[in-house]
């Protein structure tokens, strides 16, 4: 479907201001699967077409960048640019992942329906170590940076999910708000959780960590430095997209401002 990039094309880091210590982390926004990638799937063209549909936080990238361009402090931007098939660096690389029972681990052999994307027994270490830990370190890089700069690092994960649920969610059948927060006891303060639901209000609601829980820190920081809190953003897609996979329509605009609001009480 692509060339194979270099490993420093699968990911980029756009600067933001020097004092800024938000970094928007866009891990799910890419469609592109390396053509050395794409051999490994088992899915025809059309099939791969509808689970990168169903798979991809579409429009989630354009949503970061319009928020960052409204923010008086200028947040910093993570962004994976290949799709989540390829390898998935928000998963746990270990039996730590619960999604492993689902065939999700790091790298992936089902889809979003319960069939094969790649065989059981497929070997998923060329693909972790091309992929997934650099793209570990190049985010623990940034996160680095931040403390060094700011003294703080905060997190906003830019997510979104559909509105019914799919057949691979372990958590499928709990509230489905139009904003889902993602939280973790140690890395995310009251504080950034009320500023979310302030930023949002605007929506129709806000809930905690349904359907999907958590928020991405990377692991040389997670559970051991509290100078690095994190926050996850699931924004239900029909808020601002034709599902699955269709254009984004006028509530983008208004989720990058709302976005650019929360980006702005997060750096104060």
């Amino acid at each position: 479907m692509t060339a194979a990039p270099r490993p420093s094309d699968s990911f980029r880091l756009h600067p933001g201001s020097p004092d800024s210590p938000v970094i928007l982390h866009v891990p799910h926004s890419s469609r592109a699967v390396p053509a050395e990638v794409r051999a490994g799937i088992t899915l025809d063209e059309p099939a791969l077409a509808r689970e990168l549909d169903h798979i991809t936080d579409s429009h989630t990238e354009e949503i970061a960048a319009r928020a960052a361009e409204r923010t008086p402090t200028t947040p910093w931007r993570f962004v994976n640019r290949l799709s989540r098939l390829v390898i998935d660096p928000e998963r746990f690389p270990d039996e730590r992942e619960e999604m492993l029972a689902r065939g999700m681990g790091a790298v992936y052999t089902q889809t979003t329906h319960r069939e094969e994307l790649r065989p059981a027994d497929f070997d998923g270490q060329a693909l972790t170590e091309r992929y997934f830990h650099r793209y570990a370190e190049a985010m623990t890089a940034a996160v680095g940076e931040r403390l060094r700069a700011v003294g703080r690092a905060v997190i906003l994960d830019v997510h979104s999910y559909p509105s019914k649920a799919l057949p691979y969610e372990l958590h499928g059948d709990g509230p489905r708000p139009p904003i889902c927060l993602g939280t973790d006891s140690r890395h995310t303060p009251a504080p950034l959780i009320e500023a979310a639901r302030e930023a949002f209000a605007g929506f129709g609601g806000t809930d905690l960590d349904s359907p999907f829980a958590g928020t991405y820190v990377p692991l040389r920081y997670y559970g051991k430095d509290p100078r690095v809190t994190a926050l996850m953003v699931e924004i239900r897609r029909d808020l601002y997209m034709d599902e699955p996979g269709g254009p984004a329509g006028p509530g983008l605009h208004d989720l990058a401002s709302a976005l650019a609001r929360l980006v702005e009480r997060a750096s104060a």
